[in-house]
């Protein structure tokens, strides 16, 4: 949104700096192209010549490998068929010492030539280093450069030795080594030798003694007695790499395809200590060079190809140059160099283009503002005249002098353009101003007719069955007409009609009629003396659907038929016209059909059960009596009180709908006239079983008297039996009836009465629905026959509460809920103290005040209609904030709450529909709402106002009957 801002600010600026930016964007996009073609073109050549230099190293290094590999090849080839291979003691291999010193000499890179035998001889000369890390291992004695290392085994016997030599082969020192034990036979050089005819080539590996980097030549002798080898160093190959310097920080190394170091210009960091106490070529991860080992990890990306390499921080580019070997894989030289040493020349040439770039902007600015402002000073007064329609003022006349011919014809359109907008927002404002039907259809008659300097002007309205009806009409002298006293068009009848036509076409009709033509069709509207033209122009709401024609009488014909400037105007006017008459319809509609839709579940609610009767239908009349009475007062807190229509309707909606959340309450609990009554009242289940008991008490009198019993004692005892039976079934049934309060012995006697037992031969749980099985299988179920209480609270009767019976959360509920959802144990329900309903069941009474809140909060109300589930569902909430269901205080509900709850209160206590109750007089409620105004359970300034403006007197003369009417002391109830 900021940069959206900005962007809008940048717009605002005169033209002139968008010119010269303009100038100046496309000067800078120039430098910018230029910069960047020539900063890619040097760093192209750049880049493709430091390929072909590293091609360069790569061949040079190339061709010392191949040159190195095949010297060495040679010298081994002809060291299989020298007599050294042949030799079986010592003295006879050392006398080809000259012979193995020439191979040393000549080859610069060979450090050791030597012979392994079949029966675990070996035989070595090496050239005793000068480095003192290689030479220190050796122990020279001072002036030897040769060593010869000998093992020789004997009938099982073993002797290792060292010779020293001078250059001359003179032997300077003989050392017995016992612990030099080296068998040829066991390493891999000599088993390849053995096992090829050829000449075999090691991968470059580290040398057992000195610790060098190199690779073994070695061949079988012609009689496969011997192998001869010769070791090469590559340390030549690092010396060699540490000479070649690409740029300053550039790193080159020679790899193998593993990533191994074989040549780096720091010797000392390619070999290194493996774990088993040797050492191991350094892997390329171990230099710490980044760009290598990214190389080596993406190796397909640079062979043969300079490619970036992208680190923390900077960019290096990489090379790998492969290597051929004549036996095994291939070795890599790997080439790497930063790119701000490489493309250094780029780098520098791309600064001197920005600079040039920069030095040609300073002088093109000021030369494109001049330029530009003398372009735009034409301008000025087109602009301040935008500003003029910006801010809609129209009073002001376009003046604009200019030699350009477009700037003059831009000035001419703005002026007509300003004298459009003026009267098309004119008109809009009037439609716009309009809230009521028939009004509007005036203001778009009169707007027509003063537009087109009509004679007269009608609206025809399309009705549902296609007919056109006359709204209104309206003439030029302002003489009334009825629109009534025009014809119904019906469109298979009037064809020819303009109106009819432009309703069939949707296009607009001008027909030139007759005298005769127009008053046999528009007779109702005027006498017309003279020809005119009349115009049609249907009205087309957004569906494309006509939904009326706006008729107007012109005089002048010619005009129009030569194109009437106004026609188009019109033609746009009657769009905005359409769709105005189209919305208010609508809205009219759906205000209808919300209406019925109210009044129909308020009905439902009342029809559900006797014991609401017209109560949702009487509220809302009392309640707006009492706003009514809040608006029109002169004095007291409700002095400035007042309603907007948006508030009146949002006040009528909410007292309809105040219980609708009663459609959710079960009509047993809404109509429980007795305690044991559910869908039918269980009285009769406990009668029959006082009637078990009494035909049993018959069965045991006759029962002794067969036995011989003395019938005069049993029949005492029978009578008894049956008087007491009949004493607690007429308490049982008097307690069943609720309508006195029972006392703690009243209850104390029904649970003794509930002790009795009758015996059970039936099983209860056959023939029964799926839920009541299921409450049943609680318990299991007992052997028949079984002795059953008279009164009891069995688990079954116990009706658990599910999740979706909790109390809606996020809606600021504040009641206690009880554990179960129903619980209709005998005893529970015949102990209830005062009426006929249990703690669950008043909640689920209470609880629609829940639902009434919760179906209106999901309602998607329009804004001015947002408070409408406020208004209906504070109706049971108390000043102190004890009511319910969310315990809100006054200060916490809006005045058509309470008023709601005062109407809510006195209609229930004076209606005369309830079968369970008389409707109380004016003076029994008006006392029993002075109570709570006392115990501050209704607002007291809102029944002040009920009692002194006589709403309570308006409404009882409306709704309660003659006796219901005596005199109220007002003072008296507000004391």
């Amino acid at each position: 949104m900021g940069s959206f801002r900005r962007f809008l600010r940048w717009q605002r600026y005169p033209l002139h700096i968008h010119i010269a930016w303009l100038f100046i964007l496309l000067i800078v996009a120039y430098a910018l192209i230029n910069n960047w073609y020539n900063d890619r073109q040097s760093r192209r050549m750049l880049l493709s010549s430091s390929q072909t230099l590293f091609n360069q190293i790569g061949a040079r290094t190339g061709d010392t490998v191949s040159g190195l590999y095949a010297s060495t090849g040679l010298a081994v080839d002809l060291l299989a068929r020298e007599k050294l291979a042949r030799a079986k003691t010592l003295d006879e291999r050392l006398q080809s010492l000259p012979y193995l010193i020439q191979i040393l000499r000549d080859q610069s890179a060979v450090t050791a030539a030597y012979a392994g035998y079949a029966n675990g001889d070996f035989f070595l000369l090496r050239r005793i280093p000068d480095e003192p890390a290689l030479r220190t291992p050796l122990h020279p004695p001072t002036g030897a450069t040769l060593l010869v290392q000998s093992f020789v085994t004997n009938k099982g016997k073993s002797q290792g030795k060292y010779l020293y030599f001078d250059d001359q082969l003179r032997l300077i020192e003989t050392r017995v080594r016992d612990d030099y034990h080296y068998d040829a036979r066991t390493r891999d050089w000599y088993k390849r030798a053995m096992a090829d005819s050829g000449r075999v080539i090691t991968q470059p590996y580290v040398f057992f003694t000195t610790h060098e980097i190199g690779t073994t030549f070695s061949r079988r002798s012609l009689d496969r007695s011997a192998v001869v080898g010769v070791d090469v160093t590559l340390a030549a190959l690092s010396g060699m790499l540490a000479t070649q310097h690409v740029t300053a920080h550039s790193e080159m190394a020679l790899l193998d395809p593993d990533g191994q170091v074989l040549a780096w210009h720091d010797t000392t960091r390619v070999v290194r200590p493996d774990q088993r106490g040797g050492f191991r070529l350094a892997r390329v991860r171990d230099l710490g060079i980044p760009a290598l080992t990214t190389m080596m990890a993406r190796p397909d990306t640079y062979k043969g190809n300079t490619a970036p390499i992208e680190l923390e921080g900077a960019t290096w580019y990489g090379y790998l140059a492969p290597l051929a070997l004549p036996q095994g894989d291939a070795l890599y030289l790997a080439v790497a160099a930063p790119d701000e040493e490489l493309l250094a020349d780029a780098h520098q040439l791309r600064k001197e283009t920005a600079l040039i770039s920069i030095l040609l902007l300073l002088i093109t600015v000021p030369v494109a503002m001049w330029v530009s402002l003398i372009a735009s000073r034409p301008l000025k007064a087109l602009i301040a005249q935008a500003r003029d329609i910006q801010a809609m003022r129209f009073d002001s006349p376009v003046v604009v002098n200019s030699v350009v011919r477009e700037i003059h014809e831009l000035a001419d359109a703005m002026r007509r353009m300003k004298q459009t907008i003026a009267q098309f927002r004119d008109i809009g404002d009037a439609l716009a101003d309009e809230r009521e039907f028939s009004p509007l259809i005036q203001r778009i008659l009169n707007e027509a007719l003063h537009m087109a300097e009509a004679r007269a002007a009608i609206i025809y309205l399309t009705e549902t069955d296609g007919h056109l009806t006359a709204e209104q009409a309206c003439r030029s002298d302002q003489e009334p007409v009825n629109p009534t006293a025009l014809p119904v068009l019906i469109p298979d009848h009037e064809v020819q009609h303009p109106a009819v036509m432009a309703d069939a076409s949707g296009q607009t009709q001008s027909v030139w009629l007759e005298p005769s033509e127009l008053n046999a069709w528009f007779g109702g509207l005027r006498h017309f003396e003279h020809a005119a033209v009349v115009v049609a122009i249907p009205l087309i709401n957004r569906q494309e659907e006509t939904v009326g024609v706006l008729t107007l009488f012109i005089e002048a014909a010619q005009a129009l038929r030569g194109g009437h400037p106004m026609l188009a105007m019109l033609e746009a006017v009657s769009g905005t016209a359409a769709v105005a008459i189209e919305t208010q319809r609508l809205i009219k509609e759906q205000q209808a059909l919300l209406e019925s839709f109210i009044q129909l579940v308020a009905g439902a609610i009342d029809a559900k059960s006797p014991y609401t009767g017209g109560h949702c239908q009487r509220v809302p009349e009392l309640t707006k009596m009492l706003a009514r009475a809040a608006c029109d007062a002169n004095e007291g807190p409700y002095r400035h009180y007042s309603l907007t229509t948006e508030e009146w309707e949002a006040l009528h909606i909410g007292a309809w709908l105040h219980d609708c959340g009663k459609v959710t309450t079960p009509e047993y609990v809404v109509d429980k006239a007795t305690k044991l009554e559910t869908i039918y009242d269980r009285i009769h289940e406990i009668r029959m079983r006082f009637e078990v008991l009494k035909r049993d008490a018959w069965i045991s009198y006759w029962q002794g008297v067969a036995e011989g019993g003395d019938a005069h004692e049993l029949a005492k005892v029978r009578e008894q039996l049956l008087h007491e039976l009949d004493e607690e079934y007429r308490f049982v049934a008097r307690s069943n009836e609720g309508g006195e309060a029972m006392a703690q012995a009243d209850i104390e006697r029904l649970y003794d009465i509930g002790r009795r037992t009758w015996q059970r031969t039936l099983d209860d749980r056959i023939g029964i629905s799926y839920e009541e099985q299921q409450r049943k299988g609680r318990t299991p179920a007992p052997m028949l026959p079984v002795a059953m209480p008279l009164l009891a609270d069995l688990p079954e009767h116990v009706i658990y509460r599910n999740p979706r019976d909790q109390l809606p959360q996020g809606y600021g509920f504040d009641m206690k809920v009880p554990e179960y959802l129903y619980n209709r144990g005998e005893l529970h329900n015949l102990s209830v103290k005062r009426g006929t309903l249990t703690e669950e069941e008043r909640y689920k009474i209470n609880e629609h005040i829940v639902q009434t809140i919760v179906m209106l909060e999901k309602l998607p109300f329009p804004r001015h209609l947002r408070n409408v589930p406020e208004i209906a569902g504070g109706h049971h909430e108390k000043m102190d904030g004890t009511g319910y269901p969310r315990r809100l205080k006054r200060e916490e509900m809006s005045p058509l709450a309470r008023m709601m709850a005062i109407a809510d209160i006195f209609e229930a206590l004076t209606a005369i529909d309830r079968p369970y109750k008389r409707g109380k007089t004016l003076t029994e409620a008006i006392n029993i709402m002075a109570r709570m105004r006392r115990e501050q359970h209704i607002d007291p300034e809102l029944f002040e106002l009920f009692l002194r403006s006589g709403v309570y007197m308006e409404y009882s003369q409306r709704y309660l009957q003659p006796d219901q009417m005596d005199v109220v002391n007002v003072e008296e109830a507000l004391a």
